[in-house]
């Protein structure tokens, strides 16, 4: 339960930065790249609030997949990679933005957010669920069937005996997550859900 809590974090608060903040900031032709510096939006309380959910993913998925070496290895790894990736961007939008980005950065944390004035950025912002639809579909996908894979095997490690009775629950479950996704990847590819 505490994986899945930790993992549906890390999901509504990527899900909550891209529906309140059209996010032009991301890599370009290998390259680290922004057209303008984003502090609204979650952004006005954690500078990498997409990383944070990253992170709180994968925590959530190390603690389900109930392995030792995945929390204690793997995890740290991946926050290693996620905080050289943070260095990287900081000195491009310290070069691209100077002065601007400085005064962001002394009033906004890296990572944990400052919840101070988060309902006044709810209520300040309008949510564009179609975007959170269209750009999220994969990470949440992989995320969720990640997760569902993972609770199968420990569903099979404890209840070896009843785990062909839960078959058709765990199967029902993936078909439905690859259906959903495959739809929104045809309606995005055909422009026929545009946000």
């Amino acid at each position: 339960m505490l994986g899945l809590l930790i993992l549906f974090s890390g999901l509504i608060i990527r899900q909550l930065t891209i529906g309140l903040v059209n996010i032009n900031r991301a890599g370009k032709n290998r390259q680290v790249y922004a057209d303008i510096l984003h502090t609204d939006g979650l952004f006005s309380h954690s500078r990498n609030p997409l990383y944070l959910g990253n992170v709180l993913e994968i925590l959530g998925l190390a603690i389900l997949s109930n392995s030792l070496i995945f929390l204690v290895i793997m995890f740290p790894f991946f926050v290693f990679i996620y905080h050289s990736i943070i260095i990287a961007e900081e000195d491009f939008l310290y070069k691209k933005f100077n002065q601007e980005y400085l005064e962001y950065k002394k009033r906004v944390p890296r990572w944990l957010p400052n919840l101070k004035g988060i309902s006044k950025t709810f209520k300040a912002s309008h949510f564009n669920y179609k975007r959170v639809i269209l750009k999220e579909y994969t990470t949440t996908f992989i995320a969720l069937l990640a997760a569902t894979l993972l609770i199968m095997k420990l569903y099979f490690s404890f209840y070896p005996d009843t785990f062909r009775n839960s078959l058709p629950y765990f199967s029902t479950i993936i078909v439905f997550l690859i259906l959903t996704y495959f739809i929104i990847r045809y309606l995005k590819k055909s422009h026929k859900l545009i946000s």
